[in-house]
């Protein structure tokens, strides 16, 4: 957070906001330099695990549950489509949107990520302890709870 003329103002250099952002801008950092080992970004890992774990969906559902706005989301399944990492097909309940399923190769793949992931977190929290890590994990997602 130090600059060549010094550190930014006491004020600001403790402001709760301010060092959460930085420190996701530098989570996003690792996370994003790690995906890129794989040819992908966030929004892939997002759209394989959701689909990995909540079973098959309509592009608009995932992009609700995963937060990908709706241009994005269509790029981002045609990419994973493209590399058989997952398959769109017509609703049998309504031929106007598409259902969207995890291929195998898909699951496979997913598990590499996870395992890049995984590393990304390690990188990122490796300053704290395992206890501290809990900690860190327990306040964000009340932070994140309270406001969603």
């Amino acid at each position: 957070m130090e600059t060549p003329e010094g550190p930014p103002p006491e004020r600001l250099r403790m402001l709760p906001s301010r060092l959460t952002n930085h420190a996701a801008m530098t989570a996003n950092r690792i996370v994003d330099r790690a995906l890129a080992q794989a040819g992908v970004r966030r929004y892939h890992y997002a759209l394989l695990a959701a689909l990995e774990e909540y079973g098959p969906a309509s592009q608009a559902a995932l992009g609700r549950r995963t937060g990908i706005d709706r241009s994005d989301m269509v790029a981002t399944v045609n990419d994973l489509a493209e590399r058989h990492l997952l398959e769109r097909a017509p609703d049998p309940e309504d031929r106007r949107r598409n259902v969207v399923t995890i291929t195998a190769e898909g699951r496979t793949f997913l598990g590499d990520l996870d395992r890049l992931i995984a590393a990304a977190q390690e990188e990122f929290l490796a300053p704290l302890p395992a206890a501290d890590r809990r900690h860190l994990i327990d306040l964000l997602t009340r932070l994140v709870e309270h406001r969603d």
